[in-house]
Order: C-alpha cells, then structure tokens, then sequence
C-alpha cells in the first residue's frame, strides 16, 4: 500500500468520525446562549456605602451619625473676642476658649444670619455668641464690657 492510498483511507475512515460528533447543548448560564444574560449581574458591595440607605447594622459610622443627630438639635454658646468683621459676606472671624462638647479653643469665621448681627462690630470687642449648630452660624451676639 503506497502513501497515497493509506492518507486516502485514512481522511475517508477519520470524517465520518468527525461527523458524529454533538457538542453538549449549551445551558442558559453559557454565555453562548441566546437566552444567556449580556453580562453578569454583579452583586452589590457590602464594603462601601455611599448613602445612608446602603449602610448595613451599627457600627462607627453610625455612631457619628447619631452624634450628629443629636448635635443637630442643639445651639452652643461661648464667648470671645472679635477679630474681624467681613459684613459684605456676613462674617464674622472670631477668637473664642474652648466651647465644652462642641470644639476647642480656636480662632475662627463663622457666618452671621441676620447680617444685621455684625453692625457696631469692631476689632477688640468683647462678645457672647450663639451659634445654631444644624445651620453653622452665628444667629445671637451680644456686646460683653
């Protein structure tokens, strides 16, 4: 038997073979599939959280959350002196002692709500001010001698 014949009995021996081969048939997971989803669905994370709907059980964050809250609720007072007044913008830049539960001794703008606050204002004077905590600003001054 020469070359020939043998490569010849062997490709018409070898594509029957090849013909009854069936792949498995695919199932919808594959993404071959044609009901096969177009990406897979991602789970969500359980690490981060980027609004307070998403944060799962207590924890750090909230305790600083209910610390805010109850801050929330509160006005402080403290008393200081002025450094300067920025009527134009409604500030007032003031150097103050400790306010106990609140923030440490520091010199500091604060908004003022009315802006009203801040006329007769001048560098030196001796005041009491209240500051509305949920809003940040300084909504009661009063002159000290």
């Amino acid at each position: 038997m020469n070359q020939v014949t043998f490569l010849f009995l062997l490709s018409v021996l070898a594509i029957p073979a090849c013909a009854a081969y069936e792949p498995p048939p695919l199932n919808e997971s594959h993404p071959a599939h044609a009901d096969a989803p177009s990406a897979p669905r991602q789970m969500p994370s359980q690490t981060l959280a980027y609004r307070r709907a998403d944060m799962v059980g207590p924890g750090p964050v909230f305790a600083a959350v209910k610390a805010e809250k109850e801050m929330s609720a509160l006005s402080v007072t403290a008393e200081g002196k002025v450094v300067a007044t920025v009527p134009s913008s409604s500030q007032i830049v003031v150097e103050h002692g400790e306010i106990k539960g609140f923030m440490e001794a520091m010199t500091m703008g604060y908004r003022a709500e009315p802006s009203s606050l801040l006329e007769g204002l001048k560098f030196g004077d001796r005041i009491r001010f209240t500051i509305d905590v949920p809003n940040k600003a300084i909504v009661k001054i009063e002159k000290r001698k």
